[in-house]
């Protein structure tokens, strides 16, 4: 008799462990059974999606992917719609009163911000960005107004940097890898042109922009001077240098000689001033004494493209130029 009763005693004692276990595994469970997440790993959750971006101003820390973004650059804008990001607001063309034409349905309903060198502040507060991108060249003396708007990235310097800049844009957007798969796919674009062109990479690219009061020579540290390093082709002795440009007088003409030369012209005053300085040059006779004259390989080519977007996109059309005129 008394095993019986320390039997039952057993099983009541058991059978309260197991209902008070049962309650403990209830409470930390939702309607449909799974566990449901404690506070403290729900604020872990939140805080993973924060980040903290290097950038030419120091560090900004960005709480969340941003999804309204103001640009305040145009190979920032071209970036971010590489990146597959329709801005909210982004700089001005600066040439004309319309978006450049390789991206204007891109920039359908964008608003636009006034120019790179005095952004509007007021618009840009308007739009309540969650992110800025700007550039310590253009905007160093307004960082700390736009900072006060929303959290704002900038890169360091424009011309050469277009592909630096832009994966840093790609970590400021929380878009990393497909930042690298943009940067590969270009990669893949300068093979393919290296094997069209095959041996035509050994003759001598000399890049010209024509200005309505000066003439350029374009160097290596330039945004079409990195695509024609990033091809391996020669430049003339005058142009192969790590540097942005050097401005020449008719009698160093023969500094923009080479087997090809691209030119672009500088047609922002309603006189067109670029092309008109273009033509004179082109009936001095010290132009027809040069290489180009004579066996007629000098190409006018965008402006737009070759110096001004200075982006990923126009660095792809770049590529298509080169292929289309020199093949």
């Amino acid at each position: 008799m008394k095993e019986k009763k320390g039997f039952i005693q057993y099983v009541l004692v058991f059978s309260l462990i197991a209902l008070l276990l049962a309650g403990c595994g209830a409470n930390n469970t939702g309607s449909n059974g799974n566990e449901t997440p404690k506070k403290e790993d729900e604020k872990q959750v939140e805080e993973s999606t924060a980040y903290t971006v290097q950038h030419a101003m120091g560090e900004t820390e960005i709480k969340e992917t941003p999804k309204k973004v103001v640009v305040l650059t145009n190979e920032g804008t071209e970036a971010v719609l590489e990146l597959g990001v329709i801005p909210v607001g982004a700089v001005g063309p600066g040439v004309g009163t319309e978006w450049y034409s390789h991206i204007k349905e891109e920039m359908e309903g964008v608003t636009e911000l006034g120019e790179e060198s005095a952004p509007n502040l007021e618009t840009i507060a308007s739009l309540e960005p969650d992110l800025i991108i700007g550039n310590k060249i253009r905007h160093e003396e307004i960082y700390s107004q736009l900072s006060a708007i929303a959290p704002t990235v900038f890169s360091e310097d424009l011309a050469g940097l277009w592909k630096e800049n832009f994966e840093l844009y790609a970590k400021a957007l929380n878009k990393e890898e497909e930042g690298k798969a943009a940067m590969a796919k270009y990669d893949e674009h300068v093979k393919e042109v290296q094997a069209t062109l095959s041996d035509k990479l050994e003759m001598e690219i000399s890049v010209v922009r024509f200005l309505p009061t000066t003439v350029r020579i374009y160097q290596k540290d330039t945004f079409a001077g990195t695509i024609l390093s990033d091809l391996g082709m020669a430049r003339p002795a005058s142009q192969d240098v790590d540097n942005f440009m050097e401005v020449i007088t008719e009698e160093q003409m023969e500094s923009m000689d080479g087997d090809v030369m691209f030119y672009f012209n500088a047609d922002y005053d309603e006189d067109k001033g670029g092309t008109k300085m273009q033509e004179e040059w082109m009936k001095h006779p010290l132009y027809e004494k040069l290489n180009v004259a004579q066996t007629e390989k000098a190409f006018k080519v965008d402006e737009i493209i070759w110096n001004l977007s200075g982006g990923i996109k126009a660095a792809n059309l770049l590529l298509e130029d080169i292929v289309k005129h020199m093949e």
